[in-house]
Formats: C-alpha cells, sequence, structure tokens
C-alpha cells in the first residue's frame, strides 16, 4: 500500500469526486448533461457516452489534486483511458488524485427495511485487476430504507465482511450503508447505524484503515465518533439527492466531513456548453463543495 497516498486521503484537504454512475443511474446523468435516450440504442453506445462526460470533467483544467482528493470510477471506467493514459495512472499521475473503484454488483430487494447488496461473485479477481491498474481505493454501496434494527444489522455486517476481504487485498475499502435522506424515520435509522458501525470498529480488526460513505446526518456533527476512530482513515458524506447548495449547507455543518458528491458535482454541466463555460461552471462548483469539506 502506498504511503505517501495513505497520507494524503488521511489528511489533505479536499473532497471525492463520485464519477460511478452505473448502468441503471447512467441514463438519467446522462439526460441531465443533454443526451436523452433517443441519441443511443444499445448499453455499449450508452457508456461510450457516459465515458466522454467523465473524460470532459477529469480532463478539465479546473478538476486537480488542488481541491479533489480521489475520484471514484466505475469498473468499466476503470479500463478505458483519460487523454490516452490508463484512467486511473491519469487521474494519479497527472492530476495527483486517487483512483476508488466501484465494486457492488447493485442492490437486493428490499427487506427488513433495507437493500443489501446483490453478490460480488467476482470480488478477487476484480481486486486483483484493481491492483494492476493502480487503484487506491473500494466503493460499495447498499441502503437503508427504514429505521428497522435487524435489517440494520444485517447491512452493517455484509459492509464489514466484504470490506475485511479488500482491506486484506491491499486497498481501501470505502463502506456506503447510505440511508434515504426521504426516510420518515431518518434520525432513528442514524442511532441505530452508529451504534452497530462503532460495534464492529471496536471489534472487528483490518489489514488496512478503512473509511464511510454515509448520508448526512440530521443531527450536526453525530458521525464524529467514526471520524475520530483510530480504525478510520476518513469519512465522507455522499449528497443523497439534495441540491448541490443544500448538501454544501449540511456538510459545512459537520467538521471532519468531506464531500463525496455525484449529482451535486455534475449540477448544471451540459454537453452544448463550450470549453470556457464548461471549465468554469464545474471550476465554480469544485471550489465550493471543497470550501464545504473544510470546515
Amino acid at each position: 500500500m502506498n504511503n505517501a497516498q495513505l497520507e494524503r486521503m488521511g489528511s489533505a484537504k479536499g473532497f471525492i469526486a463520485a464519477l460511478d454512475q452505473s448502468g441503471g443511474s447512467t441514463p438519467g446523468a446522462l439526460r441531465k448533461y443533454g443526451i436523452e435516450e433517443d441519441r443511443y440504442t444499445s448499453q455499449e453506445e450508452m457508456f461510450d457516452l457516459v465515458h466522454g462526460m467523465r473524460e470532459r470533467i477529469v480532463t478539465s483544467p479546473s478538476f486537480t489534486g488542488e481541491h479533489i482528493l480521489g475520484a471514484i470510477l466505475f469498473e468499466m471506467t476503470m479500463d478505458r483511458t483519460f487523454a490516452d493514459m490508463p484512467a486511473a495512472d491519469y487521474l494519479w499521475e497527472k492530476k495527483g488524485i486517487l483512483p476508488i473503484l466501484k465494486v457492488d454488483k447493485g442492490l437486493l430487494r428490499e427487506a427488513d427495511g433495507v437493500q443489501l447488496m446483490k453478490p460480488i461473485d467476482d470480488l478477487d479477481e476484480l481486486l486483483e485487476r484493481a491492483k494492476k491498474a493502480h487503484i487506491f481505493g473500494t466503493k460499495m454501496r447498499s441502503l437503508i430504507l427504514e429505521a428497522a434494527p435487524a435489517g440494520i444489522v444485517a447491512n452493517v455486517a455484509q459492509q464489514f465482511d466484504i470490506g475485511k476481504k479488500i482491506a486484506a487485498a491491499g486497498l481501501v475499502p470505502i463502506l456506503e450503508p447510505e440511508i434515504n435522506i426521504r426516510s420518515t424515520t431518518k434520525a432513528e435509522s442514524e442511532r441505530i447505524l452508529l451504534d452497530e458501525i462503532m460495534a464492529h470498529l471496536d471489534n472487528d480488526e483490518f489489514a488496512s484503515p478503512i473509511m464511510f460513505k454515509l448520508t448526512p446526518p440530521s443531527v450536526d456533527d453525530f458521525y464524529r465518533p467514526v471520524i475520530e476512530h483510530p480504525k478510520v482513515l476518513r469519512v465522507v458524506a455522499l449528497s443523497g439527492g439534495y441540491s448541490r447548495d443544500e448538501a454544501n449547507e449540511i456538510l459545512a455543518r459537520n467538521h471532519g466531513l468531506i464531500a463525496s458528491f455525484s449529482r451535486a458535482l455534475t449540477e448544471g454541466l451540459t454537453e452544448s456548453m463550450n470549453a470556457e463555460e464548461f471549465d468554469a461552471l464545474l471550476a465554480q462548483s469544485i471550489r465550493s463543495i471543497y470550501d464545504a469539506s473544510i470546515t
């Protein structure tokens, strides 16, 4: 494991850009970018178009390590190039940004108030490919819909079990047990989630530091015990459907919590913008998210 990369992720100022839209979320991301579904007739064409969007973002002058610590990539993106360089190498060598890989395969149907991750049958092979591609860490998402203790216990246990395998393989896992921001029991879900996370942190052993990606809490600084735990490298927040302004406002009130935004990062960017317009808006977005992340 690269100590310089660990030091950067653990202590440098900045945030993580989430560029890992998968099959289910890609059409929506493309629509917001100004590309309707009549522009493509296959998944291959769709993924080509979204890769073009991602490449435009990461190669923009404002997308640099000055404000961005890491970027989360979709598996297909890891296998492609940015500016004719392997994607992960371009991020680290040209931009000083740590490459992170989304490894989950989507969600199972709701049960006990949560949606667990689908089995990751090729995890060992995927982690080997990630290491060869010079990936720093991984991210995997599951979902909590209501304050159902049994479901949340199962959700957190699944995250930690897979996270330990990822750490043992030499990568830094980001555990993401997201809570739906529209849940009527969001605050109670957060209390149950925090108790489960802390119990696992106190009792489980990892081969490397770990990270978390969590929904911004209902109570400011609620996740401070996770942020300060010695086994935790960093805690980042998802935007979860909040607008960029809303997400930034909440984030700024949570000290030590940094952003890992997707929709909030790309909000307003469209294919029709010229290079100057595109980079100006991206720079404004990056700066606002960075400022909210360094409180």
